[in-house]
């Protein structure tokens, strides 16, 4: 299940479960799609992998499967 973190890990723009701008890699760094096309270029930082949409997770589901609390955050670094 998908940790549904709750910020971009380049600017800190929230990203709520319901965020259509979030994308994620394949080790779920999360980032807004600002950042992911721009200074990133469409690579992750942390793993050099792309991105992907981040799915958005049911409202009826929250409660059930609560999105992550825990925000990551690093500088962001312009991949080559």
């Amino acid at each position: 299940m998908l940790q549904m973190r709750p910020n971009c890990e380049c600017c800190d723009k929230d990203l709520p479960p319901n965020a259509h701008d979030a994308v994620i890699c394949s080790f779920e760094c999360t980032f807004c799609a600002d950042c992911a096309t721009g200074i990133l270029k469409g690579r992750c930082p942390n793993c050099g992998g792309t991105f992907a949409p981040r799915p958005t997770r049911a409202a009826h589901l929250l409660g059930k499967y609560p999105p992550s609390v825990q925000r990551v955050r690093k500088p962001c670094k312009q991949t080559g």
